[in-house]
């Protein structure tokens, strides 16, 4: 049975929707401040769309480790130099639910990020209270921290 190959880019849809977009000065203000109904609009049709996206992709890697599953019958695993197949079967069913783990995590990222613009906190950091970016929002629509406290510290050291 062929697979569904793997992407290897790590531009989310976010990011080449981003790059498509025409570029806009970074200000260092986010649209809480701006007041910016037009930016938010356009960031929650972004993790809309990343989100989408993302379940999609969850639920076919989670049926193609459950189609892994049911291929090899437990013990249906040769152990000689023909049968390399059965390890590796393993390997991909498991890589398979670590993608689509993955992919569920960010969508429970993207969903707290709708939950920010419903509740009027979307673009402050989590841990700092600052506003983050509109670049980085721009970037990483789900981004829950601004830049310095995501590198923990090290963009302010000398």
């Amino acid at each position: 049975m062929p697979r569904a190959s793997k992407s290897t880019s790590t531009d989310t849809p976010a990011k080449a929707a981003a790059k498509k977009a025409p570029a806009k000065a970074a200000t260092g203000k986010t649209a809480a401040k701006k007041g910016g109904g037009g930016f938010l609009a356009s960031q929650r049709a972004l993790l809309l769309e990343e989100r989408a996206t993302y379940l999609r992709q969850a639920e076919e890697l989670k049926a193609q480790a459950d189609s892994l599953a049911l291929e090899h019958e437990p013990g249906d695993v040769q152990f000689d130099e023909e049968g390399g197949e059965g390890g590796t079967s393993n390997v991909d069913r498991e890589l398979d639910l670590v993608l689509s783990g993955q992919a569920r995590a960010a969508i429970e990222e993207i969903d707290r990020a709708l939950l920010k613009i419903d509740a009027g906190t979307y673009g402050r950091c989590e841990q700092c209270g600052n506003d983050i970016p509109e670049a980085r929002l721009e970037a990483l629509p789900h981004a829950a921290l601004c830049v310095a406290c995501k590198s923990g510290g090290l963009s302010s050291r000398r």
